[in-house]
């Protein structure tokens, strides 16, 4: 079952919260690497909204 998109300010939450994780000092490397693939996950999330916004922007000052 395919996970409902999520708007970008809970996308870019979920990332910073990833974040937090990783830097933690008692991650281990295998939660390390799945919470390094939920953020690879977000971040394209956010990078894809984030462009399609400046599309948005561009086509309406033209």
């Amino acid at each position: 079952m395919a996970e409902e998109k999520k708007n970008f300010e809970e996308s870019l939450k979920k990332l910073e919260e990833i974040s937090s994780k990783l830097k933690a000092e008692d991650i281990t490397l295998e939660d390390a690497i799945k919470q390094y693939e939920e953020g690879i996950r977000y971040y394209k999330e956010c990078s894809e909204m984030l462009q399609d916004a400046q599309q948005r922007i561009e086509t309406l000052t033209k």
